[in-house]
């Protein structure tokens, strides 16, 4: 007899709003999927929970500065073994400031500013160092690199009269260079990934990531939660487009994005992924909710696109949403089936995308790799991005079949 479990959480990524997390799992409730004999020095390294921020000294002189103008920052746990050499970067998410408002409001909080970052992280999920919790890249170099520029690390320009910075594009230059002399310039294996507006920021810097890199290097990028889709509300407005439109233009992006998307849409366009990611040259995984519930709070049935508040509990908990608004949802997961056509035809990309109601899968570490993780296919998420990076399956290529037939969901319901 299966058993439900609920756990209570903050929501990691770049919706802060508390949420449960509902699941179906064994009578024992969360375990280890299986006994892993761990070297001593392995089973050391995993005792390793809070790892410290570190600032870019320097980044200033280069104008690599968040938006209130502090040193961006970075938390490095060390890579032991197998993994000394090998590398993971992986980009934090936490939405857009799409005008000087509310650019100038994310000056004051760790979003903007490294003044309120917090001093030391846990690294869960494919950040982990536990082989029996990530086990493919457990033993890597391993880098979460703060989020303070609002744009997805891709803006180069400044507003002088608010004294808001946006250098984005610089602050991720900055890190590169910084990882780089710390040992990355003799990465034997090396992955960028991101959740969120990090996993946008993985898909923009795919190719550039790889080309900072020597040609010996592996390389291949992940993008988690960060197919982000130019959809029609639920009023048939263009919320997210125009969210947007207002980074693009708030951070003047037109000049740092990819011209071969610029060559033919407009800018706001070239800040979607789904314009981006079948032009990118570098092996890349797409990881993404097929009912994303960041996209659906604040894409699909934002406030004021819904006044009266009839989507306000199918928003919080899908499995409340009545018989229209699943079809207009169902809608919403083919429009992102249909927009990887293209990107999943080519064998060296991965995709795997389950019927859940969630946000950042790689992060979380119930999600990424626990005893009652989501499956496609009987593989976890970790097992099917491992698959991908180490060529142990031609092809890695998962999407799920409709909601509600996934019955391995952890599914977000917002309180």
């Amino acid at each position: 007899m299966r058993s439900v479990w609920l756990w209570i959480a903050v929501a990691v990524c770049s919706l802060c709003s508390v949420a449960a997390i509902v699941g179906s799992g064994s009578s024992d409730g969360i375990g280890k999927p299986r006994d892993t004999e761990i070297p001593d020095n392995e089973l050391m390294a995993s005792k390793v929970s809070m790892v410290p921020l570190t600032l870019i000294h320097g980044a200033d002189s280069k104008g690599a500065v968040c938006l209130d103008g502090t040193l961006p920052g970075y938390h490095l746990d060390r890579g032991f073994g197998s993994g000394a050499n090998s590398w993971l970067i992986h980009l934090e998410g936490g939405g857009w400031c799409n005008n000087r408002s509310s650019c100038v409001f994310r000056k004051t909080t760790r979003r903007g500013s490294s003044k309120f970052m917090e001093k030391a992280l846990n690294f869960t999920g494919i950040l982990s160092n536990k082989p029996q919790e990530n086990p493919d890249f457990f033993n890597w170099n391993r880098i979460k690199l703060r989020y303070c520029d609002g744009a997805s690390f891709s803006g180069d320009s400044q507003d002088e009269d608010s004294q808001i910075f946006y250098r984005g594009k610089r602050i991720w230059q900055a890190a590169v260079e910084e990882f780089m002399s710390l040992g990355m310039q003799k990465a034997e294996q090396a992955l960028l990934s991101g959740c969120s507006a990090g996993g946008l920021a993985s898909t923009l810097h795919c190719d550039d990531f790889r080309e900072r890199l020597p040609l010996s290097t592996k390389v291949k990028c992940l993008s988690d939660a960060g197919m982000f889709l130019d959809a029609v509300d639920v009023s048939g407005g263009h919320s997210l487009r125009n969210m947007f439109q207002g980074v693009v233009t708030v951070q003047n992006l037109q000049k740092d994005l990819s011209s071969a998307c610029t060559n033919h849409l407009d800018p706001t366009s070239c800040f979607f992924p789904q314009n981006l990611v079948s032009d990118i040259k570098t092996p890349m995984f797409l990881l993404n909710a097929a009912y994303d519930s960041w996209q659906v709070r604040q894409s699909l049935a934002p406030s004021p696109a819904d006044p009266r508040g009839v989507w306000k509990h199918c928003k919080s908990d899908i499995s409340r949403c009545n018989s229209s608004q699943l079809q207009f949802l169902q809608e919403f997961r083919k429009e992102m089936v249909l927009a990887l056509n293209s990107f999943s035809a080519s064998p060296q990309n991965g995709v795997f995308i389950n019927s859940c109601f969630t946000h950042c899968q790689s992060e979380i570490q119930d999600t990424w790799f626990a005893q009652d993780s989501p499956k496609l296919n009987g593989k976890r998420v970790a097992e099917s991005v491992g698959d991908w990076y180490f060529d142990r399956s031609n092809n890695v290529k998962d999407i799920d079949c409709p909601y509600p037939c996934d019955k391995t969901c952890h599914h977000l319901i917002f309180q």
